[in-house]
Parts: structure tokens; sequence; C-alpha cells
């Protein structure tokens, strides 16, 4: 059976074209900028620290009441900021307000990243969903900022419509989709990981660190899919990670 599955996996999954997607595996990513004390997750301090240390850059897109591309990991904006309440019920310009707790670094757009980044080094940016939400409504607003940007830059999310979306109405720019088997994702049976790749038709995969080797993944690789592995943050993931993996999203102590 699984053999049958990986056979069917290959039929759905797009064949590799190193010209679009060879880039990622040049690169080690920041996961949510190079962050730390005083230099907050997905801030763009976190973000010019990873430029500035030759890193690639992983990001977070959540969606703003009036449907702006926002650079922020949580749906609600306590943890991050102390402020209550969901980050939709704030327009973009009341989020940039918004500054991160205990420091001056303030919420910042996708386009405030595309401007500082210009070119340096590549963008990898997730475009968080859930159930019954309208990811598609995200998918256009990080497509209408990404529309003439020529630096290196990817999306990928946990939401296989997204990849999707991408293909259908921005095939330029290459797609992942993002996996994890552990009881916070969705995707913990077989039949759903198989299923989301069929639905996200993929150019690449991000995948959970704990799961990886594995027999979906391995025979995607060997036939040239790159194959991302995150969060690593030791340096033991990050030797893992160069065994079972074309590149790693770090942060912490799994930094180079």
């Amino acid at each position: 059976m699984r053999s049958l599955l990986s056979r069917i996996d290959r039929f759905f999954v797009p064949k590799p074209d190193p010209e679009r997607s060879g880039w990622l595996r040049e690169w080690t990513y920041a996961h949510r900028g190079l962050h730390g004390p005083g230099i907050p997750e997905n801030s763009l301090a976190g973000f010019a620290g990873a430029a500035e240390g030759g890193l690639g850059i992983e990001c977070d897109i959540q969606r703003s009441r009036d449907g702006a591309a926002m650079l922020i990991h949580d749906w609600e904006l306590e943890r991050l900021t102390g402020v209550e309440g969901k980050l939709a019920e704030y327009r973009a310009d009341e989020l940039a307000q918004i500054a991160f707790l205990d420091v001056e670094h303030k919420l910042a757009r996708l386009e405030d990243l595309l401007a500082l980044v210009d070119g340096q080094v590549p963008i990898l940016i997730e475009i968080k969903s859930r159930p019954g939400y309208d990811v598609k409504r995200s998918c256009r607003a990080v497509a209408a900022v990404l529309a003439g940007y020529g630096g290196l830059h990817a999306v990928m999310s946990f939401d296989p419509r997204v990849s999707r979306w991408f293909r259908k109405h921005m095939p330029e720019t290459v797609r992942g989709l993002v996996m994890r088997e552990d009881e916070v994702g969705f995707t913990q049976k077989a039949w759903q990981r198989h299923l989301a790749l069929w639905l996200a038709q993929p150019e690449f995969i991000a995948y959970h660190v704990a799961a990886l080797p594995n027999r979906m993944i391995s025979p995607l690789r060997e036939v040239g899919i790159p194959v991302l592995i995150w969060t690593v943050d030791t340096p033991g993931l990050l030797d893992h990670a160069r065994i079972h993996a074309d590149a790693a999203i770090v942060e912490g102590a799994g930094v180079p």
C-alpha cells in the first residue's frame, strides 16, 4: 500500500524544475527571522539580522481586517504584544502602531519586509490558515505585494489550498506544502498527508524535524523535490537536517 501511495505521489507532484526551485537547497533559513532577546520573532529587526548574517528568511503571514498581509504568526495579539484581541479585528495602520512586548519594534507588513531585503536573501512566506478560514483572501493579499518583486521568494502553507491557488493564479511563484505529524497538526494520518500533497501539487516540501526521515518524503526527495526541515534549534538537529533534508529552517542554537 505504501509503495502504491508513493507512486501516486509522484504522479501528483510536479516534475522538479531546478531552474525554479533549485535555489531552495542553497540556503539556511532563519525561522521567523533571527530573533532572540530584544529582537522579536517576525520583526523587521530580526529579518535585518538574518540578511546581515547571510541567512534566508522564513516569515509568517496573517491578514488584517482590511486585507493586508501582516508579518505575525499568531491569530491573537496578546502573546507577542500584550494587546488583547484578534489580529483580524485591527486594520493594518492600527497594527503598524502596535509594538512587540517590552521593545520598541512594531508590527510590520509584508511589503516592509520586501523593501528591507530588496533581493539580498531569499524569503519563504508561510501563509497561515485554519479550518473555515478564507485563505484565498490571504493569497490574493500576498500576491498583490509580490507582484513585481524580483528577489528570490516562495510561498508555503499547511493549507494545501495555498499552493493550489498560486499554481493557478501566480504560477511564476515557487510554492510549497508544510506538514507535521504530531498532535498539533492536521495531517496525523497517512491518508491525510497524501491527500494534502495531491491537492497542493507543491514544488517543495517543508517537513517537521521530528518526522524525518519517513517513507513518504524520502522518495520525493530522491526524484528531486527539495525538502526543507523545521524547526532546527540544536546543533544535533542541524546535523540531522544535513542528512535527511536539503535545507534547514533554524533558530536559537540551531543557527550555524
